[in-house]
């Protein structure tokens, strides 16, 4: 069963047994487009939270340098690719997303789905009246059979603490929403939702910001096969000229990445000798939460007993700490796993997830973008175990790298 993280009162554990991948820094889940929106359509339909993020290249780039926005990603119950580069680095460096997902195409495939229920679409965002156009054409058009609208907001653009709170949120969960769809700017959207989510309803929750304009008919999406080609981004442009600059920005951000971090990935991360170790993972019988692993961890049928392990020590409220000592490789699997692991610990304000990573395993880490996990002083590492063991004084740490 999945389990999301967000509750009214509380949180519940990551899902640890996502097939969810690291690409340029981001986790992402390796699922079609139909599964996605069989997973939207399911939770909307049974009343099971669910946080949707939909990271393209700027979302990407924005997260090399941003770590609140980085975090919004991270803690997602699904996360999926709508940009075509995440699907090329994917497709070079061997990895299982093979498909694009955009939040528009999930939208547009949720909304022509003729299944047994409709699902109910709040609009919260969106230039001035786009969200009120959105509602009133949704509710009318005969082509899109699978979702309604049961309301809608403008809020404006301004301060994130101006548009929040009961004011905001009481009218969406009158609405009897299932599907709450923001548009608020990518930033600060993911920060909407999650200052807001507790406070809701609706079990599903996604900022897809292109979409209140699609369905308001104020901006035109891109023809079908320049979607199929990835190159809807000249279309955006057509329609929206002002994004020039961003797309320019990002493409100069790609080309960097791919040079420095998935091209030594896809050719220097090579698989093991025949015979090599595979993973092992051991409770610390010293200190409560750490886990010591030994092995290849760059296999993901291998990742079951460090899955296992990850939820019964979250499960207990553990702080985990991972000491790296014996692990030979790592690969995309593993990192997105290890990125779950540290959302989890920055929503608790807990410490760093990783000590003692060999210096072959760190560079991995650094070519995959996720440099910030090893961006923990050994004290700090440290300090987490000591938390775990409730003892004041942290004993001497072992070198991250």
């Amino acid at each position: 069963m999945h389990l999301n993280r967000f509750t009214r009162g509380g949180e519940q554990l990551p899902d640890f047994d996502r097939d969810v991948h690291c690409v340029f820094g981001l986790p992402f889940d390796a699922l079609s487009e139909d599964a996605a929106v069989q997973r939207v359509r399911a939770a909307a339909k049974n009343g099971q939270r669910l946080f949707l993020s939909t990271p393209n290249l700027n979302f990407a780039v924005a997260c090399l340098q941003d770590t609140s926005f980085r975090r919004s990603v991270v803690v997602s119950d699904l996360s999926t690719a709508d940009g075509a580069p995440i699907v090329w680095l994917s497709r070079l460096m061997g990895l299982p997303l093979r498909e694009r997902v955009p939040g528009a195409g999930l939208f547009d495939r949720l909304a022509e789905n003729t299944g047994d229920h409709r699902v109910g679409v709040y609009f919260f965002g969106g230039p001035q009246g786009s969200a009120e156009r959105a509602h009133q054409r949704l509710n009318v058009e005969s082509d899109r059979p699978g979702v309604r609208s049961v309301g809608w907001q403008s809020p404006g653009f301004g301060k994130l603490e101006d548009m929040s709170g009961a004011g905001f949120t009481d009218p969406i969960n009158a609405s009897g929403a299932e599907f709450v769809v923001v548009a608020l700017g990518a930033k600060k959207g993911q920060a909407w939702i999650e200052r807001n989510w507790p406070a809701l309803d609706a079990p599903v929750i996604g900022h897809l910001g292109a979409v209140v304009n699609f369905v308001a008919g104020t901006v035109n999406r891109s023809p079908r096969w320049l979607q199929r080609t990835g190159m809807e981004w000249l279309w955006r442009i057509k329609e929206e000229p002002s994004l020039w600059r961003r797309y320019w920005n990002d493409g100069w951000r790609f080309l960097h990445y791919l040079v420095t971090g998935a091209l030594p990935l896809a050719l220097f991360n090579r698989p093991p000798a025949l015979g090599a170790e595979p993973l092992r993972c051991e409770p610390s019988a010293e200190v409560p939460g750490v886990l010591r692993l030994s092995g290849d961890a760059a296999n993901g049928s291998a990742l079951a007993p460090l899955r296992d392990a990850l939820r019964a020590a979250c499960s207990r409220g553990e702080t985990v700490v991972l000491d790296m000592a014996g692990v030979t490789r790592v690969d995309s699997g593993f990192i997105a796993l290890v990125q779950l692991l540290e959302g989890w610990h920055a929503r608790r304000g807990r410490g760093p997830v990783l000590r003692s990573v060999p210096p072959a395993v760190a560079r991995t880490l650094r070519w995959a973008g996720v440099s910030y996990l090893l961006e923990r002083t050994p004290r700090a590492v440290d300090e987490a175990a000591s938390h775990a063991m409730g003892v004041a004084e942290p004993r001497q740490a072992k070198p991250l790298i």
